[in-house]
């Protein structure tokens, strides 16, 4: 492995914290735990009979919590799409902090950045499943363009996918990082001010291997059948693809529905109650730059 700083900083960890304990003797859910930020701190405000499990497909991840010696942490080497097998209403609180971590941002081999050259594998869990250059050998033109334009918000998707796929046909098929910014460079003519080209195609395709999007709206409905009444979501989000997805949970969920096909049906009652967003504050901004896209927003669930 190469030898780099790879250090992470949560980001809103006292906001997260203080917004997910309600109850010292109760049980948690870390459901991304990356390199313990959040859970340690967590860990640190429970009692003896309070409880943490912590979830996360990162191999590197799951070795950082093992070193934690506290039996009343429990964890699970596995997607938070698993939500749904704890029990039922046994958790007084669910957080989730989305995206990529910045150990493996800063690790080459995981091919998370453009900043390395390295292989383009992009995996979370890198037990399993396809690499992103694998994906690229076999996909066409329309997937390629559907996956950067749908998760990227890309809009020379076209362009880049039909770069690759030529690239490809000519024998020369996407397997690094480097190779893949410099097509994206080729490609992009415009760009952002401050953001590389390849920023969006990138975000793109870590999110389509992952399934990120997916995960999310899993555990998202999961957290209404594990959270016990009071108990409380916070999720962090760092791109808007994300919070829209957190944002339009809770609004469902926190208004009263009813079926207009029904003259005299009764209202179906509200499940979660939003208690409100929260950004990074400036100074945290300042001392981590990373921190400047994260939302955070917090609901609770309500009595069934």
């Amino acid at each position: 492995m190469t030898t780099l700083s790879l250090q992470h900083t949560t980001v809103l960890l006292d906001e997260a914290v203080n917004a997910l304990i309600t109850d010292a003797n109760a049980t948690y859910i870390d459901a991304t735990f990356g390199r313990g930020g959040h859970s340690k701190l967590i860990l640190s405000k429970l009692n003896q009979c309070g409880r943490l499990v912590v979830f996360d497909k990162d191999p590197a991840a799951i070795a950082v919590a093992e070193a934690i010696n506290d039996a009343r942490l429990s964890i699970r080497h596995e997607g938070f799409k698993y939500l749904g097998d704890l029990s039922h209403g046994s958790v007084a609180g669910l957080l989730m902090d989305l995206g990529v971590s910045s150990p493996q941002i800063d690790t080459p081999e995981r091919g998370f950045s453009f900043r390395f050259d390295a292989p383009l594998d992009m995996r979370m869990d890198t037990t399993r499943g396809q690499t992103v250059a694998q994906w690229l050998l076999t996909a066409d033109v329309t997937q390629i363009t559907e996956v950067i334009r749908d998760y990227g918000e890309e809009r020379f998707a076209s362009s880049i996918a039909k770069a690759i796929v030529t690239r490809r046909e000519e024998g020369h098929p996407i397997s690094t990082t480097a190779h893949l910014a410099r097509l994206v460079a080729d490609t992009v003519k415009t760009r952002e001010q401050g953001q590389n080209p390849a920023t969006r195609t990138f975000q793109a395709f870590r999110i389509f291997i992952n399934a990120e999007l997916e995960e999310l709206q899993q555990a998202l409905e999961a957290s209404l059948d594990v959270l016990k009444p009071g108990g409380r979501l916070v999720v962090i989000s760092f791109h808007s693809l994300e919070d829209r997805i957190v944002k339009q949970f809770i609004a469902k969920h926190s208004k009263e529905e009813f079926d207009r096909r029904v003259p005299v049906a009764s209202n179906k009652a509200m499940k979660l109650k939003a208690l409100g967003r929260v950004k990074a504050s400036a100074a945290e901004v300042s001392a981590n730059v990373r921190s400047r896209s994260a939302v955070m927003r917090v609901a609770e669930r309500l009595a069934a």
